[in-house]
């Protein structure tokens, strides 16, 4: 698994992008499982809540203080910014199930907003690299936190049997 050590460049690490995201408590959320996974957050504007909400921040309790994270304008400087953006678009109209996807360090995973999901134009730019968490049909979705969760544990399962392999 790719170290978590706060020197190392953020290029090796696990980045989950939110796009526009609505609900400052799925963020908070999302902050945490980034600090248990070692990924960063960014998350890109327009945002439903202020950076300073006190809900953003409940939670994710007390683990905020470690989180790495950076809040961008809009998709094209959050291109600009990201240091190898493979990415990988989650999305409930995708047909790929993740567990398909072969994740590397550096890959960037993008969800989007609580209630609308990824625009069109993103979703046919991503082709195969979009991917599907399977969910039963009485469902219609999962939580946002709950998604991001699933698959960068899904990435540091692949990433511990990577380097059990090597040993």
């Amino acid at each position: 698994m790719p170290s978590t050590d706060a020197s190392e460049p953020d290029a090796r690490r696990l980045h989950i992008v939110l796009y526009q995201p609505e609900i400052p408590y799925n963020a908070g959320s999302v902050g945490r499982t980034c600090v248990a996974t070692g990924a960063k957050l960014w998350l890109v504007r327009p945002l439903g809540f202020q950076l300073d909400d006190r809900h953003l921040r409940r939670a994710g309790l007390d683990y905020w203080q470690h989180l790495r994270w950076e809040a961008v304008d809009d998709w094209n400087a959050l291109l600009t910014r990201l240091p190898q953006p493979r990415m990988w678009f989650f999305s409930k109209k995708a047909t790929r199930p993740y567990t398909d996807a072969t994740f590397e360090p550096g890959d960037s995973f993008v969800f989007g907003s609580e209630s609308q999901g990824l625009p069109r134009s993103l979703l046919e730019a991503g082709g195969d690299r979009c991917l599907r968490i399977p969910i039963e049909p009485e469902a219609r979705s999962l939580n946002l936190s709950v998604s991001v969760a699933v698959a960068a544990m899904e990435a540091r399962r692949q990433w511990e049997g990577e380097m059990q392999n090597d040993e």
